[in-house]
C-alpha cells in the first residue's frame, strides 16, 4: 500500500493548481506546482526562502500585507492578471494546536472561466454608455431649454422693474427679490448641467475641467488637493475626455474610501507618451482583492474609459504609500 504522505505529495506536485505554506516569519515552508505565474519564481527557488529575499520589494510588500491579514484570521479571495492569463488565488489560515501556524494558499488559472464574466462586463459597460447618452441629453435640455428660459425670464423682470421704478417702488423691491431667487435657480441649474454633462472637457478644456472638479470636491474633502498638468501637452479629445473621467472616478474613490489627507492629479509627458496619475496618501487596499469594498462600478468605469481610449490602465496600492491610479497613452496614440 502506498504511503499516504507520499500520495499527498504526488497530488500536490501534479495538481494543475499551485500551493504553498508560509510561516509567520515569512518563509516559504512548502511549495508545490508551478508558482512562476503567481510569484515570478519557480517552486524550487521559493522553498525555504524568505519572501523579502526572493521577491521584488513591491511584490514582497504586497504579499506580506496579505499574509499579515491571514495571520490575523482572515481568508482572502484574490484575482490577478499575469500577462494575458487570469488567476484565482485563495490565501487562508492554517491552524496548528488551536493557533494559526501558517498562511496557506493556492492559485489556479481561470482565464477559460471568465467568458460569463466578460459577457456581464460588456452588458454593464453597454449600460454605462447608454447612461452617458442620457446624461448628455438631460444636460443639454437643462442648458438649452431651462437655462435659456430662466435667462429670458430674468430679462423680462428687468424690463418690468424699470417700467415700475417711478410708480411703484414696493413692487420693484419684490421683483428684485424674485430676480435674486431666479439667479440662485440659474446657478443651480448650470451646476447640475455641468455635473451631468460628460463633455465638460470639450466645453471648458482639460485643465479647467480638472480645476472645477477639485473645486467641487473641496466641499466634501478637507485635505490638500493639487493639480499638476504639463502646459505643453496637447491631448487629443478622446484622450482628454477619457483621462478626465478616470480622474473623476479615482478622486471620488479617494474621497469616499481612503481616509486620505492629500490627493494629487498629475498629467505629464514621458518618453513613452502621456501619463495620468492620481495619488492619495490614504490607507490603501489590495487591487487584487476580489471581495474588497473598493472594487465596484467605479473601478469598472475607469477600466471602461481606459479601454475606449486605448489607454494602459493600472492601480498600485498599499497601506504605507496609499494608492496610485495610472492611465498611460503610448506615443502617437
Amino acid at each position: 500500500m502506498e504511503d499516504p504522505c507520499a500520495l499527498s505529495e504526488l497530488l500536490l506536485q501534479q495538481s494543475p493548481a499551485c500551493h504553498w505554506m508560509v510561516s509567520a516569519g515569512g518563509v516559504f515552508e512548502r511549495v508545490y506546482g508551478d508558482t512562476s505565474p503567481v510569484f515570478g519564481k519557480p517552486a524550487a527557488e521559493l522553498a525555504g526562502q524568505t519572501i523579502s529575499r526572493v521577491l521584488s520589494q513591491i511584490v514582497s510588500d504586497a504579499w506580506m500585507a496579505r499574509f499579515g491579514r491571514v495571520f490575523a484570521g482572515e481568508t482572502l479571495t484574490l484575482r490577478e492578471r499575469h500577462g494575458v492569463a487570469i488567476w484565482n488565488i485563495t490565501v487562508f489560515p492554517v491552524r496548528v494546536n488551536a493557533g494559526i501556524g501558517y498562511a496557506g494558499g493556492w492559485a489556479r488559472e481561470a482565464t477559460a472561466w471568465t467568458t460569463a464574466e466578460d459577457e456581464l462586463r460588456r452588458t454593464v459597460l453597454g449600460a454605462l454608455k447608454a447612461q452617458e447618452f442620457e446624461r448628455s441629453m438631460v444636460a443639454k435640455f437643462l442648458h438649452d431649454s431651462i437655462g435659456q428660459n430662466l435667462t429670458a425670464l430674468g430679462l423680462q423682470l428687468d424690463l418690468a422693474r424699470m417700467d415700475l421704478e417711478g410708480s411703484s417702488p414696493e413692487t420693484c423691491g419684490r421683483i428684485t427679490e424674485i430676480q435674486h431667487l431666479l439667479g440662485v435657480m440659474m446657478d443651480e441649474t448650470r451646476e447640475f448641467s455641468y455635473e451631468l454633462n460628460p463633455s465638460a472637457v470639450e466645453r471648458a478644456g482639460f485643465r479647467a475641467a480638472l480645476d472645477r472638479l477639485t473645486q467641487h470636491l473641496r466641499a466634501r474633502f478637507a485635505g490638500t488637493m493639487r493639480v499638476n498638468v504639463d502646459p505643453s501637452l496637447k491631448l487629443a479629445p478622446r484622450l482628454s475626455q477619457a483621462m478626465f473621467q478616470i480622474a473623476q472616478e479615482a478622486v471620488e474613490n479617494s474621497v469616499r474610501h481612503s481616509s486620505c489627507s492629500t490627493i494629487e492629479i498629475a498629467v505629464k509627458s514621458t518618453r513613452a507618451g502621456m501619463v495620468l496619475e492620481i495619488r492619495d496618501n490614504g490607507r490603501g487596499f489590495d487591487p487584487a482583492d476580489a471581495m474588497g469594498s473598493c472594487r465596484g462600478l467605479g473601478l469598472l468605469s475607469m477600466e471602461h474609459y481606459a479601454a475606449q481610449a486605448g489607454l494602459e490602465f493600472g492601480i498600485t496600492s498599499n497601506s504605507k504609500t496609499g494608492t496610485v491610479v495610472r492611465a498611460a497613452a503610448q506615443e502617437g496614440a
